[in-house]
């Protein structure tokens, strides 16, 4: 028994020694892990997951069974799988073991995958097991795999059309199988996504249909008149029905069926004043429909009938622009503009609309005389008379422009200008000669002109027994000269007048109506009414205007120009009407027909055009083989655009208030009125602000800003200055305004006078006029009563169309109590008066300036010393200029028995008193030896006022020097610029 349980006990330890061994010999890593060698994966954009096909599994045979025969065995290391390794470069996936007995693993992405930006990926993956005991030693790797996975996509994106906006032409009447094609793209990665299914035009009822490949074509004929351009909107879907992020604009414009005509023809040409010449057609070309064409002719023609005496021209005086034609003196304006001097046509109605056009309007109850010895014109002796005028339409009755009658009893028409049935008629009656025989009277013309309602210039060269006709710079000879007696010898004056002829006791009641303020007789009476407009109404004696002042005169400021070029000038032939308002083009070759009308501009040499609208219209003949017209071309119309010029604004500013001494006024030379008057023209422009300086600044965010641009080089002329008197009228017998007539004349200025002031007229220069205007004086011999003076300036541009500031100036007369004292001591020049001498002078008023710099710097201490002794010699000449200045009123007024008008409140003023006036007062002789100690420290010029600076340049300027000494002692004067009166 114990020999059976012993052996037994044996098998058993056996069994379990051999199992050891068999579990040790287990533990041995032999075998390296075993995958496939290929495998094909599907992953989705925006997902992690990757199915694969086959799945990952790695195999090693070195794990053991789970069971064996009947017993649990546990699991070793070395048959497990711990992991898969990927290779390559930027492989967005990893790999993952899910079971490490079992070897399952799974591929995801490490990040969301666009498809877009790749479809495949390619790799190779490796499995690793867990290698022999707890370190893992001995770790076996499989062989490497091919992976490859492809990324699904889905349909993120939606189409975009190619082109933001589609455009097609078609011709009207015409069915199209497509007219054009548009085209949309998606991002999507995939055929299906990426695929555009269909298109779609949204706009209901519109006759076009789009295909699924985006042809649009026309369901019917279109038609022009109908519409000119269709707007649709079309969209697209992709193969997953996403429809366009944005729809698309597609324009089809109608054109008509071929029509000759003019193309690229702009109606509104905008053109800046002063920018010279501008082309009109730059781009147009003519449409002859393939015509075969033999000879082209068009003609241009600028409207400007409607602007002033029908197109832009200088508006000076009448006068003025015979000067500057060239014509000679001798003229006398009938029509001028209204001033002191030349009043008779105030009150006359004048179309003010055309930029100061100086145009009066006549409408059948108007004349004006014109004052006695205007015109000494003798009938013997060549003269002119022109006009111009605007009449229409005619009337059975006569019209007189002009007329020169008896003034009493007979009513003879010594020469008159008239209409008469449009028929422009001149009499000239010849005085009494030793022959009683027949001479030419009456002169007529029959022009269409005379009654057209349009400007038209008149010229009559009369040279007895001639009379030559202008009218617009062409001549005309007269179609009927009649004869009749000359007058008979007669001591009755004659009296000139414009509107109608005067006649005394006409008993013509049905051709007559009364002047409104007849000035001889309650009988007097007119006759003979014109009705229409006239201007520039001229008399010029002794000589008659030749063809080129004509020209001059008449010739416009504006019109067309064209520069022809090389290669077509003798192509083409280019003639122009005589004010170059209408050309007309003529050539056979149609390219270099469009060269020169391309080339063809306006042009508006006047300084400051009027703006406004210039029409345009172009007229074309064309012709074929047959030498009939085959092709009509529509007339083309537009019209030039002339913009606001930068107008000037003329300033005038000088001194406006100063005083002399009786003795100046009294003098042969009298006063100067404006010793330093300064003439400026300014403009107003808008201009576009530096953004960089804006920021900087922190200025608005509006680039544009009104600036004004003062410049003096802004130079234009002058036509007219007027001084007049204001308040009472000028006493001739007494006192007088006078200027240098030499210094006029060398200006090729004139001067007209009047007991209301006097006028200086002519074109020049600010810089003349300001110099002229420096040598206006005033005289005035009987003072004892005058204590001021009060005149006006004003100047103006182009016959009143600029005109400046009203500048005032007030001159007091200082009368003194013992006139021989003062000259006595005049000998003497005080030490602390020195002559300053400026090298700018501000009219202001109001700046001090010190001519003589000192050449050593005192010190602090000094200045202030100098200060404080300054400033108590000044309070202490004030306090006795005060009291002496109220002691000198109360006497005046006493003698005078009237208030002074030299008051004012001088509260806010310096004043320096001239020490060389006599003072009777004994302080006066104390505060000039203190004055004089003062100057002998070389501090004078401190005390120095503004009035003091002025007064100096004044008397420099005005008188000789060894005469300024004794001027001084005479004058006190002051700028109160800055003082309400």
């Amino acid at each position: 028994m114990r020999f059976r349980g012993n052996k037994r006990f044996a098998s058993v330890v056996g069994l379990v020694l051999g199992l050891l061994c068999a579990v040790e010999a287990a533990k041995v890593n032999k075998h390296k892990p075993w995958i496939e060698t290929t495998y094909h994966g599907i992953v989705t954009e925006n997902d992690d997951k990757v199915l694969l096909d086959p799945p990952l599994i790695a195999l090693d045979k070195d794990a053991p069974l789970r069971y064996a025969e009947s017993f649990e065995v546990t699991l070793t290391e070395e048959g497990e799988i711990c992991g898969f390794r990927i290779h390559g470069q930027n492989v967005p996936f990893e790999a993952v073991v899910l079971d490490k007995s079992t070897g399952e693993g799974v591929i995801r992405a490490k990040d969301k995958l666009d498809c877009e930006l790749q479809k495949e990926h390619t790799f190779t993956i490796q499995a690793y097991d867990c290698g022999e005991g707890p370190d893992g030693a001995n770790m076996k790797k499989s062989h490497k795999a091919t992976v490859h996975i492809q990324v699904n996509d889905i349909n993120e994106y939606s189409p975009v059309f190619k082109e933001k906006s589609y455009k097609a032409t078609v011709i009207e009447g015409k069915k199209y199988d497509s007219i054009l094609k548009v085209e949309a793209v998606d991002a999507d990665c995939s055929f299906q996504f990426s695929q555009i299914c269909n298109y779609e035009i949204v706009t209901p009822d519109v006759p076009f249909t789009i295909d699924k490949d985006g042809f649009i074509k026309n369901t019917e004929k279109l038609s022009y008149g109908k519409e000119h351009m269709y707007k649709l909107t079309v969209t697209a879907y992709d193969c997953g029905k996403n429809r366009a992020s944005e729809d698309v604009l597609v324009k089809i414009s109608v054109k008509p069926t071929c029509k000759p005509s003019w193309q690229g023809f702009n109606k509104r040409i905008e053109y800046e004043p002063g920018t010279g010449s501008l082309a009109l057609f730059p781009s147009m070309h003519l449409e002859t429909c393939d015509e075969p064409i033999t000879s082209i002719r068009a003609t241009v023609e600028l409207e400007t009938s409607h602007i002033g005496k029908g197109c832009d021209r200088d508006t000076y005086s009448e006068k003025s622009l015979h000067k500057l034609c060239g014509a000679s003196s001798g003229t006398v304006e009938l029509l001028p503009a209204p001033s002191s001097s030349a009043n008779w046509t105030v009150g006359l109605p004048t179309d003010n609309g055309h930029d100061s056009d100086q145009v009066f309007e006549f409408n059948g109850t108007q004349a004006i005389k014109v004052p006695d010895g205007m015109v000494s014109t003798s009938l013997k002796d060549p003269f002119t008379i022109s006009v111009w005028m605007r009449h229409g339409p005619g009337a059975h009755e006569k019209e007189t422009i002009l007329c020169n009658s008896d003034k009493t009893d007979m009513n003879r028409h010594h020469y008159s200008l008239y209409i008469h049935n449009c028929r422009l008629i001149f009499l000239l009656r010849q005085d009494p000669s030793e022959a009683e025989n027949y001479k030419p009277a009456e002169f007529h013309w029959k022009l269409d002109q005379v009654c057209d309602k349009e400007w038209h210039h008149y010229v009559l060269n009369v040279e007895f027994p001639s009379v030559s006709l202008f009218v617009d710079g062409t001549t005309f000879e007269p179609f009927l000269v009649t004869e009749d007696y000359p007058l008979h010898a007669s001591k009755i004056e004659t009296q000139l007048t414009i509107g109608a002829c005067w006649q005394e006791n006409s008993g013509h009641d049905n051709d007559t109506e009364t002047v409104s303020e007849p000035t001889s007789g309650a009988n007097a009476r007119m006759a003979q009414f014109f009705r229409g407009n006239l201007a520039g109404l001229i008399i010029r004696s002794g000589k008659l205007e030749n063809k080129k002042v004509i020209d001059c005169l008449y010739t416009c400021k504006e019109g067309l120009d064209v520069q022809l070029p090389e290669e077509v000038a003798s192509a083409v032939k280019v003639e122009f009407n005589p004010n170059q308002s209408s050309l007309t083009v003529e050539g056979d070759d149609i390219d270099a027909f469009d060269k020169v009308m391309q080339h063809i501009s306006y042009l508006n040499s006047r300084q400051f055009p009027t703006p406004g609208i210039r029409h345009l219209r172009i007229s074309t003949t064309v012709k074929c083989f047959n030498e009939e017209s085959c092709v009509t071309v529509p007339d083309a119309e537009g019209y030039v655009m002339v913009l606001q010029p930068e107008e000037p604004k003329i300033s005038l500013s000088g001194i406006d208030h100063f005083a002399r001494s009786a003795a100046e006024f009294e003098s042969q030379e009298g006063v100067t009125l404006f010793p330093e008057m300064r003439i400026v023209s300014t403009i107003t422009r808008e201009v576009e602000a530096d953004t960089e300086s804006e920021a900087a600044e922190g200025a608005d965010d509006d680039p544009t800003v009104q600036e004004t641009v003062v410049s003096e080089e802004i130079m234009h002329n002058l036509d007219t200055c007027e001084v007049t008197v204001v308040g009472d009228e000028l006493d001739g017998e007494h006192e007088s305004l006078e200027v240098d007539m030499t210094q006029l004349q060398q200006r090729a200025l004139e001067m007209s006078s009047s007991n209301l002031g006097l006028v200086i007229t002519g074109v020049n220069t600010m810089a003349n006029y300001e110099q002229v205007l420096h040598l206006i004086r005033y005289k005035n011999w009987h003072t004892e009563a005058l204590f001021d003076r009060k005149f006006k300036l004003v100047c103006s541009e182009l016959n009143g169309r600029y005109i400046s500031n009203d500048f005032k100036v007030e001159v007091n007369v200082i009368h003194t109590a013992n006139p021989m004292e003062h000259s006595n001591n005049a000998m003497v020049q005080p030490n602390f008066i020195n002559p300053v001498h400026h090298a700018s002078v501000d009219l202001s008023g109001h700046n001090l300036v010190n001519a003589h710099q000192a050449s050593v710097v005192p010190s602090a201490a000094t200045i202030v010393i100098v200060v404080c002794v300054s400033f108590l010699v000044f309070m202490i000449i004030l306090g006795v200029f005060r009291i002496r200045a109220a002691h000198q009123r109360t006497m005046r007024d006493q003698e005078n028995g009237k208030e002074n008008e030299m008051d004012w409140d001088d509260s806010a003023l310096t004043i320096t008193v001239n020490p060389m006036e006599t003072y009777e007062d004994q302080h006066s002789s104390e505060e000039e030896e203190e004055e004089e100690e003062e100057s002998e420290d070389g501090e004078e010029e401190d005390d120095i006022t503004s009035a003091e600076s002025e007064s100096s340049e004044d008397e420099e300027g005005g008188e000789p020097e060894d005469q300024q000494g004794a001027s001084r002692q005479q004058q006190l004067e002051w700028d109160d610029s800055t003082l309400t009166y």
